[in-house]
């Protein structure tokens, strides 16, 4: 019972800060306005939550929950069809996911931009000590492994022709996604970007060459350039 409280107040404090950080940003943000949107005092903020790297990466947390749960969703719903298009589902859900929480969007990019960077120099103590922290490196691969299993059920089903490895097709639509994600970060979630495009269009153009790009056998050792 008492544990079940004390995680009652850490998301009712990860909510309070979710609100703050929306509103100025997480640089701008401090301790005492979290605290005070949460009803509770400093010291009793930090007695759970020993920074605001901590605190951030708890929203980082439930963020990739949300979206991990959107990727067991739509596999669950496209079980009876086509693995090209339980695939495509994919790609779709993360892009609408980045559309629909922008607060979420922004902290998964700057955390796998942390994690992907390969310099642990980067990381403050207080990330590394973070158990929100731990927890996302345990299940951050889960993405491309779902999505590599879905691929490998297109490739066998005959809807997906492409013969390259699921793993490295899934980070190919990974680095697609993160790119719209940036574009969709940099414009503030506007569907609108500085060349006055609509970001709409433009996801359909990412799951448009996803598709070519499934259904077609490319070889990597063709030449791409002829000069």
């Amino acid at each position: 019972m008492k544990e079940d409280k004390r995680i009652s107040k850490e998301e009712s404090i990860i909510t309070a800060a979710e609100k703050v950080f929306s509103e100025v940003g997480y640089k701008n943000a401090k301790m005492e306005e979290v605290a005070s949107v949460a009803g509770i005092t400093k010291v009793t903020l930090y007695a759970y939550f020993q920074s605001k790297e901590n605190l951030y990466m708890a929203i980082t947390f439930r963020g990739f929950q949300k979206l991990l749960n959107g990727y067991y969703q739509v596999t669950e719903k496209c079980k009876n069809k086509s693995g090209l298009i339980s695939t495509l589902s994919l790609l779709d859900k993360f892009m609408d996911f980045s559309t629909d929480n922008f607060l979420y969007n922004e902290a998964l990019l700057n955390y796998f931009s942390l994690v992907r960077s390969g310099n642990e120099k980067k990381l403050s103590e207080a990330i590394k000590e973070s158990i929100y922290f731990k927890k996302m490196q345990d299940i951050h691969n889960l993405l491309f492994k779902l999505s590599a299993k879905e691929i490998l059920r297109g490739k066998a089903d005959g809807s997906i022709n492409n013969n390259l490895d699921p793993l490295f097709l899934s980070l190919h639509g990974w680095t697609m996604i993160i790119g719209y994600s940036k574009v969709l970060n940099a414009s503030g979630n506007q569907d609108s970007t500085i060349f006055h495009m609509k970001i709409s269009d433009l996801k359909k153009l990412v799951l448009q060459t996803a598709k070519l790009t499934l259904v077609n056998n490319i070889g990597l050792e063709e030449p791409i350039l002829n000069v």
